[in-house]
């Protein structure tokens, strides 16, 4: 049994940016060189999330949409009232989706369904760079 610890870092927008991740997951699985066992992609922080989804522009928008209805930019938040930073609904929305998730992989290929992509979610209100956490487990 291995494990591999890989790290993907990018810039976002900041303001619910969605980035497709999986093309730089799946190549972090195959160069690890393990075959069977699973991928946990994590994100350190607490404005940002990791999911899957259809990727493509209706849904991306679809999603934005969402998460200003449930926890709109301009509500009432505490953390707000108390730290001033102003990004109290990018904490909220995050932890609607968490930091992170596992996928399975078998003879190093990922086992997303056809239509399924890794997304990262930078809920902030600024823009940031960003540090994804990929851990590999497997033999």
């Amino acid at each position: 049994m291995g494990v591999i610890t890989k790290r993907i870092k990018f810039s976002t927008k900041g303001n619910t940016d969605i980035i497709n991740i999986t093309t730089e997951t799946a190549s972090a699985v195959l160069n690890s060189e393990l075959k069977n066992g699973s991928v946990t992609i994590f994100v350190p922080g607490s404005t940002g999330s990791i999911t899957t989804v259809e990727y493509e522009p209706g849904l991306v928008q679809d999603l934005k949409e969402f998460f200003e209805k449930i926890a709109p930019e301009s509500g009432k938040y505490q953390h707000n009232i108390r730290l001033q930073d102003g990004n109290g609904h990018a904490h909220v929305r995050a932890t609607f989706l968490g930091p992170g998730i596992s996928v399975p992989f078998v003879n190093g290929k990922m086992q997303l369904g056809k239509w399924q992509q890794i997304i990262f979610i930078d809920f902030d209100n600024r823009s940031r760079e960003r540090e994804i956490i990929v851990q590999i487990i497997g033999e």
